[in-house]
């Protein structure tokens, strides 16, 4: 690589010394977000409702020299996320990278046997995936950007979903109506946000491994799991969390100086439609 190359790369992706905060950071999707930035010279909370994983995966960090500390954080509860922002404004002088990432499906849906039908939904289920998934990302976005319109200055990124864009079978009702939701939040808060120098995008991947969406009974799919799952994919297999991190650096970089209020697919084609 030549000099002005990596002048180049360092102008537009470099996060050395961002100030980030990644919910639901203690496994999956979020921790290979939290992993990038700090990867890359951010200093990075992770910030998660399992106590004991979310230490395990901070110190897989710290143990490298990183620059992370873990946060115990129900997203549910507003002033828990409020506190969250307060302490990092406290302890870091603000909050430059927000990833609003933490999301639960509380049962299968309807193409799953025994998973959820709209004749039989959990209303129970159902308000606790809103409460995590919808409520949750407005509390994280909302805390945010308290902090960025008086820094003048931020970039939130929230995960949704292919199945906020489509139908999904494999995944219950709350699931697809709070991932759908949030991409109208983020395009509402990105317009209200931008005259403060804020950036609001979203990310919505198909298929990945190491989350339990859509039927998994653990973070790595059983084989049937995986085999459902890649048969919607064109490319033909789930991703792994490691292929979303240059989107997340992307977004969390000033590589998307004039990128707001998108919302970014990354499935391996499965919004294309099934395969010839």
């Amino acid at each position: 690589m030549t000099d002005r190359a990596a002048q180049t790369l360092t102008r537009l992706f470099d996060v050395r010394g961002r100030r980030a905060l990644v919910t639901g950071a203690a496994s999956g999707l979020g921790f290979a977000f939290a992993e990038v930035l700090a990867d890359c010279g951010a200093r990075v909370v992770l910030a998660d409702i399992d106590a004991e994983l979310l230490a395990r995966s901070a110190a897989r960090l710290t143990q490298r020299g990183l620059q992370a500390r873990a946060q115990v954080l129900d997203v549910a509860d507003e002033e828990q996320v409020r506190a969250a922002l307060d302490t990092m404004l406290a302890r870091e002088g603000g909050v430059d990278v927000v990833f609003a990432n933490a999301g639960i499906a509380a049962t299968p849906g309807f193409a799953i046997p025994g998973g959820q039908t709209v004749d039989a939904i959990d209303r129970d289920g159902l308000e606790r995936v809103l409460s995590v998934n919808l409520h949750g990302v407005i509390n994280t976005i909302s805390s945010a950007a308290a902090v960025m319109k008086r820094q003048r200055s931020g970039r939130i990124v929230v995960t949704s979903s292919t199945a906020g864009l489509r139908t999904e079978p494999f995944v219950c009702y709350g699931y697809i109506a709070s991932k759908a939701a949030i991409l109208n939040v983020v395009r509402q808060a990105a317009l209200e946000l931008a005259p403060y120098g804020v950036r609001v995008n979203a990310i919505c991947p198909g298929p990945f491994k190491g989350t339990r969406i859509g039927g998994g009974a653990t973070l790595d799919p059983d084989e049937e799991t995986e085999r459902r799952w890649a048969q919607t994919v064109p490319l033909g297999r789930m991703a792994e969390p490691e292929e979303l991190k240059g989107l997340a650096l992307l977004l969390a970089s000033d590589a998307s100086s004039f990128i707001t209020g998108a919302a970014y697919v990354i499935d391996g084609g499965v919004l294309l439609g099934a395969a010839p």
